[in-house]
């Protein structure tokens, strides 16, 4: 009688399997696992190990083997309890018990049996049909890591580039011309001058912008009313949560990043071709390096602080 066999039937779908007056087999589902140092997939599978106290007959495997070789009841249990008897021969022997896909056994010097799994089939039904595999090492562009550490080392950049208004270089090359005809003093008048023409040009636009909105509210007032519940995102400091080549992965680090309750958005694609995703945008610096410790703690090492100078 081939016993392992019987057993290693019963261990896909039960949890123990007792061999009366020997022992039984016991298995625990685990996880899959990943080895950072070979970079090896584990897919889930049953832990088996072996309780040499359960010996207690509970009867499954005796009418498992009634069942499947069409014999009574007893006459199965006999059957069991004389290759027990086997078994324990063999132990004391010092020989080692080989269970075909279940592992091997020998008696210590304790006189305890001691079990060694093989693991040669996975005994998890969910797991059916996945295999270990082993993963590429990933080969990152040589301009990320640039990039990287770049932000290591210097993790606010602040962008010097200004929008410059046409009328600031016309007054700029009169205050030229103004050096070279009245000195300092010449240029300093005209420099004035370009202060408050600049200051002029934006209360005008604060104005006509103000006319506007008074306007559209006005022409509102006629239209039935609504409540929008809209955060609007502002701010020069972001907490960059990465930066992508494919949009599409860009707007799924969105996702990713709102289901957990960020307020995430895209800022738009960096000097490098990257799309970046940032957590939240602050207006005060304080109150987004306190936002980056607690992302960094809570959800992120890697993330980071971008400055950029609103236009």
């Amino acid at each position: 009688m081939q016993l392992e066999t019987y057993i290693s039937d019963l261990l896909y779908r039960y949890e123990c399997v007792t061999i009366p007056e020997f022992g039984a087999f016991i298995t625990q589902p685990v996880s899959a696992t990943i080895s950072e140092e070979t970079q090896a997939f584990y897919p889930p599978k049953k832990v088996l190990s072996f309780n040499e106290q359960l010996q207690n007959n509970d009867g499954l495997l005796a009418h498992y083997i009634a069942d499947v070789e069409k014999i009574p009841f007893e006459v199965a249990r006999n059957k069991v309890a004389k290759r027990v008897k086997i078994l324990k021969s063999y132990l004391t022997q010092g020989e080692i018990l080989t269970f075909k896909n279940i592992g091997e056994m020998t008696l210590n010097n304790a006189g305890k049996i001691q079990f060694e799994p093989t693991y040669q089939l996975n005994y998890l039904t969910d797991a059916f049909g996945l295999s270990e595999f082993v993963s590429p090492e990933i080969q990152r562009e040589s301009y990320a890591e640039t990039v990287q550490s770049i932000e290591e080392t210097t993790p606010i950049t602040i962008s010097t580039k200004k929008r410059e208004a046409t009328p600031f270089l016309k007054y700029a090359a009169i205050a030229v011309i103004a050096l070279t005809l009245g000195g300092i003093g010449g240029s300093r008048y005209y420099i004035n001058q370009i202060e408050t023409h600049n200051q002029i040009a934006q209360q005008e636009a604060d104005q006509q912008l103000e006319s506007q909105i008074q306007q559209a509210t006005f022409d509102l007032n006629t239209l039935p009313s609504i409540t929008l519940n809209v955060t609007k995102q502002s701010g020069k400091y972001h907490i960059v949560a990465g930066a992508f080549r494919i949009e599409a992965n860009s707007d799924k680090k969105v996702k990713q990043l709102k289901s957990k309750g960020y307020s995430a958005y895209k800022i738009g694609v960096n000097k490098y071709g990257l799309h970046e995703v940032v957590y939240a945008s602050y207006e005060n610096r304080l109150e987004a390096l306190e936002a980056l410790r607690s992302i960094k703690r809570e959800d992120n090492a890697a993330a980071w602080l971008k400055v950029q100078e609103l236009d």
